[in-house]
C-alpha cells in the first residue's frame, strides 16, 4: 500500500529515504526518547503509530497534510538547499583540515567546528558540550559535570578525526588503535587521549597538577569525586632509553617571533616560554632568519636588530641556537600562521621578469622562492641569486659574529628551496595541489628551459629540449599518467635523460650554495634540510619524489648523490620526518601507497654510507606519549650494532598548547629520553 501511495504522489523510495534522513537529523534526543516510550507502551499505541504513519504518507487534500504531502517542486527545492548546505559545509571542513590543521573527524558537523575553535581559544569543552574558560573550572560549571563518574563512558570527543570508542575512567584493558593514534593538530587545551593520559572530561586544572613545573597550572580537586581512581594501563610498556647517546633537543620558535620591522613580537611571552624550556633542560631553540625581513626594503641594506635581541635573550638563559637562513616566503603552506613574503625589491623585479620564479607547464608562477635557473644570472639589481645569498650570509656572519664565536649559535641551516628544504616546489597548495597528488615538474621558466635545451644539445638530441607532456596534473595518480605509470616513459631513454637533468639542477644548486656557506661560516656547523616525500613510494616510479627533484625510482638510489654533496662541504643532513602523521591518518598512507619509514631509512642509510651527520625534526606538532614514542624510535636506534645516533633533534613547534600542564609534562619526559636519562614509568594508581 505504501508503494502505491508513493507512485500516486510521484515520489520514489530513494526520495523518501533521503528526506527521512534529513528529518532524523533534526530530531533531538528528547523526541527520540518520547517516541521510544510510546512504542513500548502497548498494542494501542502501536495501532496509533500505524495510523499516524499512514497519515504522514497520504496527507490531506488541498495541501493540509503533513510535510510528506508537500508538492514535488517544494521537495526538490528542499533537497537542493540541503545539497547546497552540505557542499558548503564540506568546503569549510576541507579548508579547516588543509589550511588550519584542524583534525576534524570524517563526518564532522558544526558542533565539532565550534568545539575545536573553543579549545584553540583556551576554553574547555566537555563531551556533553559544556564549555567554560580554562581558568574558571575550580567550581562545577552550571549545567554540566566536570568529572565522569567511575564506570561511565564518554561516547564522543569533539574534534577527533574519527569517533572514539567509549573511554572509561578506570581501565586496565588495552586501548583501541584509534585511541592510541589520535593526536591534536591544533593548539587545543586538553592533550589527545592516549593510554597514559588523564581523561579530558576531568577538570583541566587536575590535568595540570601532574606537572612538576611550579606555577604553571593550579590544582583543584573539589570537582572530582574523592573515590575516583585514575590508572595508567601497565600492559603498554615503553622502551627504556637510559644510557643511550645524548641527543640535543631544540624547540623551533614561532614563525612570527620576529615581526616585519625586525622586532621581537612578544618579548615577555617569549621569555616566559624560554624559561620553562630551560627548566625542563631543553638544549636550545631554532629560529628562521627571514630574508624578507632582514633585507626586505632595499638591496644590501640589512636589519638584524630583532635577531640580536633574541640571541642575547637566549644566551642569557644559557641556551643554544640553531638558525635557518630562510630564503623563501612564509605563508600558504601547512602550518604557516604568518605571512612573510620575499623582499619587496625582489617582488618588483618579479613583476617585470616573472621568470625569476619557478614555473609549471601551464605557465603558473610560484613566488615562494627564486628559481635555481637564476643562480648565475645577473638580474637581481646587478647581482646573481648566488651573490645575493652570499651577501646575506656574510652580513649575518659580521653583524652577529659574537654569537658564532662564543658557541651560542650551534648550527646554521641553509635554506635551499621552498620551506627552506632542498626540493622543487612541486606540490603548491596555491595552485590547487592536494595530497596525495603526484605534483608537477617546475622547470618552465626561461632560464631552466635554456638549461634543458643546452643539456639536450650536448646529448645530441635537440628534440629532447622539452618537459614531458604526459605527466597528468597536480592531483593525478601515477597509474593515471603515461609518464609515471608502471613501465611508463619515466624509465625510457627520454625520461631518464630528463630526470637526470632535473635532479642534477637540484644537486648543483645545493653544491654551489653550501660551498659559499662553508666559506662564510668557516668552522661553524652548517646544514641542509631534506623533506620526507613519502607518498607513492611503494610504486615503481616514486612519482612524487621525481617531481620534487629526487631521482629515486625503485631501480635507482636518488639520495646518495645528495648525501655525498653534503659530505663534500661538511654539512649536516637535517631530515624532516613524518612518522607521527602515520599515527594520525594511517588510511592516507595506505591509499597513497606511502611509506614514511622506508623513505627515512633510505635517506639515513645514504647519509651513513657517506659518513654525513644527521639531524631530524618532526613535521607536525604532537603532545601525547604515543606520538613521542614513535618519534623516539626514529631518533634512537636501539638495535643498531654501530650505535649510530642523531646530532640533534628539533621539535616543531613552540606553541601555547605545548606549555599546558600535562603537555609540558609529557614533553619533559620526551626530552629526558632523548638525553638518554632514566625516566620513571608511572604504572601506579593515583588517588585524588
Amino acid at each position: 500500500m505504501a508503494t502505491d501511495m508513493q507512485k500516486l504522489l510521484g515520489t520514489s523510495e530513494e526520495d523518501d529515504d533521503e528526506e527521512m534522513d534529513m528529518d532524523v537529523k533534526e530530531e533531538d534526543d528528547g523526541d527520540r526518547r518520547n517516541r521510544d516510550t510510546r512504542a513500548a507502551s502497548g498494542s494501542s499505541n502501536d495501532e496509533f503509530m500505524f495510523q499516524h504513519s499512514m497519515q504522514d504518507q497520504v496527507g490531506t487534500p488541498g495541501g493540509g497534510g503533513s510535510r510528506r504531502s508537500r508538492p514535488l517542486e517544494e521537495k526538490e527545492r528542499t533537497k537542493l538547499r540541503e545539497r547546497h548546505r552540505r557542499a558548503i559545509t564540506a568546503r569549510i571542513l576541507g579548508g579547516l583540515r588543509r589550511h588550519g590543521n584542524y583534525n576534524l573527524r570524517v563526518r564532522a558537523d558544526i558542533n565539532d567546528v565550534i568545539a575545536a575553535l573553543a579549545r584553540e581559544a583556551g576554553w574547555v569543552v566537555l563531551p556533553d558540550g559544556t564549555t567554560f574558560p580554562a581558568k574558571s573550572q575550580g567550581t562545577k560549571p552550571t549545567g554540566g559535570s566536570s568529572a565522569v563518574p567511575a564506570g561511565s563512558s564518554a561516547s564522543h570527543i569533539a574534534s577527533q578525526q574519527t569517533s572514539t570508542p567509549a573511554l572509561r575512567v578506570v581501565s586496565s584493558g588495552r586501548r583501541s588503535p584509534v585511541e592510541l593514534t589520535a593526536c591534536r593538530m591544533k593548539g587545543v587545551f586538553t592533550p589527545a587521549p592516549s593510554p597514559y593520559d588523564i581523561l579530558p572530561t576531568q577538570s583541566p586544572e587536575l590535568v595540570g597538577s601532574v606537572n612538576k613545573v611550579e606555577g604553571l597550572v593550579g590544582c583543584s580537586v573539589d570537582a572530582i569525586n574523592s573515590k575516583q581512581i585514575l590508572e595508567i594501563p601497565p600492559n603498554l610498556t615503553e622502551q627504556d632509553f637510559s644510557g643511550t647517546p645524548y641527543v640535543p633537543v631544540y624547540v623551533m620558535l614561532p614563525l612570527g617571533v620576529i615581526n616585519m620591522k625586525c622586532e621581537l613580537a612578544d618579548r615577555d611571552g617569549l621569555l616566559k616560554h624560554l624559561r620553562i624550556l630551560k627548566s625542563i633542560h631543553v638544549d636550545g631553540v631554532k629560529v628562521d632568519c627571514w630574508w624578507g625581513i632582514v633585507e626586505g626594503h632595499s638591496p644590501q641594506e640589512y636589519n638584524w636588530t630583532g635577531y640580536r635581541q633574541l640571541f642575547q635573550m637566549v644566551r642569557d638563559l644559557n641556551l643554544k641556537i640553531q638558525v635557518l637562513m630562510s630564503f623563501h616566503e612564509c605563508g600558504g603552506n601547512v602550518g604557516d600562521d604568518v605571512c612573510i613574503p620575499l623582499p619587496h625589491w625582489v617582488a618588483e623585479i618579479g613583476r617585470t621578469n616573472p621568470d625569476i620564479y619557478f614555473t609549471d607547464r601551464e605557465g603558473r608562477r610560484n613566488p615562494e622562492c627564486l628559481s635555481w635557473g637564476i643562480d648565475k644570472e645577473r638580474i637581481l639589481r646587478g647581482r646573481t641569486a648566488l651573490e645575493v645569498y652570499f651577501d646575506y650570509m656574510r652580513s649575518f656572519r659580521i653583524e652577529l659574529a659574537e654569537f658564532l664565536e662564543d658557541g651560542v649559535i650551534s648550527m646554521v641551516e641553509i635554506g635551499l628551496g621552498p620551506c627552506g628544504e632542498l626540493r622543487y616546489p612541486s606540490c603548491p597548495i596555491k595552485h590547487g595541489w592536494r595530497y596525495p597528488g603526484v605534483g608537477e615538474f617546475q622547470c618552465y621558466d626561461k632560464y631552466l628551459s635554456k638549461s634543458l635545451r643546452k643539456a639536450a644539445e650536448s646529448r645530441g638530441h635537440l628534440f629532447w629540449a622539452r618537459g614531458p607532456e604526459n605527466t597528468g596534473s597536480y592531483n593525478s595518480q601515477p597509474q593515471g599518467t603515461g609518464f609515471f605509470c608502471d613501465g611508463g616513459d619515466y624509465d625510457g631513454l627520454y625520461g631518464r635523460f630528463f630526470l637526470k637533468w632535473y635532479s642534477q639542477v637540484l644537486i648543483d644548486h645545493a653544491d654551489q650554495i653550501l660551498s659559499l656557506a662553508k666559506f662564510v661560516f668557516d668552522s661553524s656547523c652548517i646544514a641542509a634540510k631534506l623533506p620526507d616525500v613519502h607518498w607513492w613510494y611503494r610504486t615503481a616510479s616514486h612519482a612524487a619524489e621525481l617531481t620534487a627533484g629526487f631521482y629515486n625510482p625503485s631501480n635507482r638510489d636518488g639520495y646518495a648523490a645528495i648525501a655525498s654533496t653534503l659530505k663534500k662541504h661538511g654539512a649536516t643532513l637535517s631530515f624532516v620526518s613524518g612518522e607521527v602523521q602515520v599515527l594520525n591518518r594511517p588510511d592516507d598512507f595506505s591509499g597513497a601507497l606511502g611509506e614514511p619509514e622506508a623513505v627515512a631509512w633510505q635517506v639515513l642509510n645514504a647519509a651513513w654510507d657517506s659518513d654525513t651527520p644527521v639531524a631530524r625534526e618532526n613535521s607536525l606538532p604532537c603532545y601525547d606519549r604515543v606520538g613521542y614514542n614513535k618519534m623516539l624510535e626514529s631518533v634512537k636506534f636501539r638495535n643498531d650494532p654501530d650505535r649510530r645516533h642523531l646530532s640533534s633533534f628539533a621539535y616543531s613547534r613552540l606553541v601555547p598548547a605545548l606549555m599546558e600542564g600535562h603537555n609540558i609534562f609529557e614533553f619533559e619526559r620526551f626530552v629526558k629520553k632523548l638525553h638518554g636519562e632514566a625516566v620513571m614509568n608511572h604504572h601506579h594508581h593515583q588517588q585524588v
